[in-house]
């Protein structure tokens, strides 16, 4: 290939140019796209710049050749045929001898497009980082107690806030399967039934009153009622379990950029990841406080359950009973129908034993086939009428693989009255109904053997 193919057919624009300023030579590239003609030799190559660009070359571009006999990647604006700007970076090197300026054309039009991007990028990051980090604290503050409608709260606050939306709502899937609102405002609510396609929508989808006008009819109705002129839809998923979905109402138009969704899906992965660690939080304090055979207390639970039930009944002045029940023969049990067998039996046992108390009395399991029962404010009376139901209930058969298991229990009750009775500590209670059971096992079993505090004393 010749010299003059290689000038003609170089992927930049390449121009010579007179000591001053003339242009000499311009390949077929530079002309091709600045849209001129080879009758541009002989004009002045300032001519081709628009007025700020020449100004910096005729004061700075033509010095600086005169002095270094080089110019690296200088920026420049050069003007097309139709008027249009082509920003360029030009390399120029200046020939000593014949005082020639040889000068390589770069378009840059694709390279400050992406810079400009990229700022646009990073500044959109910058503010989709701190919006997502003002959520992670959100998260982060809450603690245990929290409940879910405290986590729908704050991030349909956030929400609001963050979208600039009018009204913002949390809806939350219930155990019965319905989408209800657990926090913020629902703007519609009652105005517009189920739009089933949103509510289980699986990514975030953004909804303008006009394009609810042919695909949700009643959803545009709803909206101009109330003056919405958007929606958006994020969904609350746990991987494939839903959780409920967040919206944003929106009284303007705005546009719903990529920013937009993926700032909005953060939020709702966010808000997703919160709810699930709040009762895995809860789920795991249960099983801190539970036998995970039964699902009744266990002795922790107990423990503090009994402090206090001892500290309410000696300043409220009430009675308390405390129920301690153990399963008859329960070693035959195992033996003649295995382990199996009998782990069932303490589990309907733990459950009838649930369902014989009243509501609010906490039920535990203590040892292998001991629990007990504390039941606050329960006199004597209370007390005998409670375990009775539950020795009637414990009765009832039991169908396990190999036959039927009908089982009973020997139950021992103490009973502190603050009135007459001095306040025990809560290992003296249940001695006491211990010691109380231990006689209904020597009775025959199958009873109930009630002690007063102030009469072992």
């Amino acid at each position: 290939m010749s010299a003059d193919s290689w000038f003609d057919l170089a992927p930049c624009g390449l121009v010579a140019t007179s000591p001053d300023g003339t242009v000499l030579e311009a390949n077929s590239t530079f002309l091709e796209w600045t849209g001129h003609s080879p009758e541009i030799i002989g004009s002045p190559f300032a001519d081709l710049l628009d007025p700020g660009s020449r100004l910096f070359y005729e004061t700075r571009h033509v010095q600086s050749l005169h002095l270094q006999g080089r110019v690296d990647e200088a920026a420049l604006t050069i003007r097309r045929t139709d008027g249009h700007g082509i920003p360029v970076l030009v390399n120029s090197l200046r020939d000593a001898a014949t005082g020639v300026v040889r000068t390589a054309v770069f378009n840059a039009t694709e390279r400050i497009r992406y810079e400009r991007d990229l700022v646009h990028a990073r500044r959109a990051a910058e503010s989709s980082e701190a919006r997502v980090r003002v959520l992670q604290e959100v998260s982060s503050t809450f603690g245990l107690t929290a409940s879910a409608e405290d986590v729908a709260h704050a991030f349909a606050d956030v929400a609001r806030t963050a979208f600039s939306a009018q009204e913002a709502a949390v809806l939350l899937w219930d155990e019965e399967g319905d989408l209800v609102l657990a926090g913020g405002v629902n703007p519609l609510a009652g105005r517009v039934p189920p739009v089933v396609t949103l509510r289980n929508t699986p990514r975030v989808v953004a909804v303008t009153e006009k394009a609810a006008q042919t695909q949700f009819p009643e959803l545009a109705a709803a909206m101009r009622e109330t003056r919405l002129e958007a929606l958006s839809v994020t969904p609350l998923l746990d991987e494939s379990d839903r959780l409920g979905v967040l919206v944003c109402f929106f009284g303007r138009d705005r546009e719903f950029d990529d920013q937009f969704y993926d700032l909005q899906q953060a939020l709702g992965r966010q808000a997703s990841q919160t709810l699930v660690r709040l009762r895995y939080q809860r789920r795991l304090a249960f099983l801190a406080l539970h036998d995970q055979l039964t699902g009744v207390g266990n002795r922790q639970l107990l423990e503090q359950s009994l402090d206090d039930a001892i500290r309410t009944a000696w300043n409220e002045r009430t009675p308390l009973a405390v129920l301690f029940l153990d399963v008859d023969d329960f070693k035959s049990i195992n033996d003649r129908f295995g382990h199996a067998a009998g782990d069932m039996v303490l589990t309907e046992l733990a459950a009838r034993l649930t369902h014989g108390v009243r509501a609010g009395d906490v039920v535990g399991r203590i040892g292998g086939d001991e629990f007990v029962a504390i039941c606050a404010d329960a006199d004597q009376e209370a007390a005998e009428a409670i375990a009775e139901r539950i020795l009637t209930m414990t009765q009832d058969p039991i169908t396990v693989d190999s036959g039927l298991i009908s089982p009973s229990v020997s139950v021992g009750v103490s009973l502190y009255r603050p009135q007459e009775d001095p306040r025990p500590e809560p290992e003296h209670l249940l001695v006491r109904a211990d010691g109380a059971m231990y006689e209904s096992k020597g009775a025959g079993k199958n009873r109930v053997t009630i002690e007063r505090l102030v009469d072992l004393l």
